[in-house]
């Protein structure tokens, strides 16, 4: 089924800046988005899932300390 969506006048602007020919569908821009986000690669992976390790075991610092800690 088809449908159709609505975007911003914005948002059109740079999905028509992000196609690679000019009769590129906006259907295959948004699906090489999805593909992107859903294609972490290992580095990223592996990073992600340290994070979560950092966080779970407390060894992450806010953003008003850190401000603090350097003086700002």
């Amino acid at each position: 089924m088809d449908t159709t969506i609505q975007v911003s006048n914005e948002l059109l602007e740079r999905l028509r800046n992000m196609k690679v020919y000019s009769k590129e569908s906006y259907e295959n821009i948004i699906w090489d988005l999805v593909e992107d986000r859903l294609e972490f690669s290992e580095a990223t992976k592996k990073n992600i899932e340290q994070s979560k390790k950092e966080i779970k075991e407390k060894k992450t610092i806010s953003l008003e300390n850190l401000k603090r800690k350097m003086g700002e």
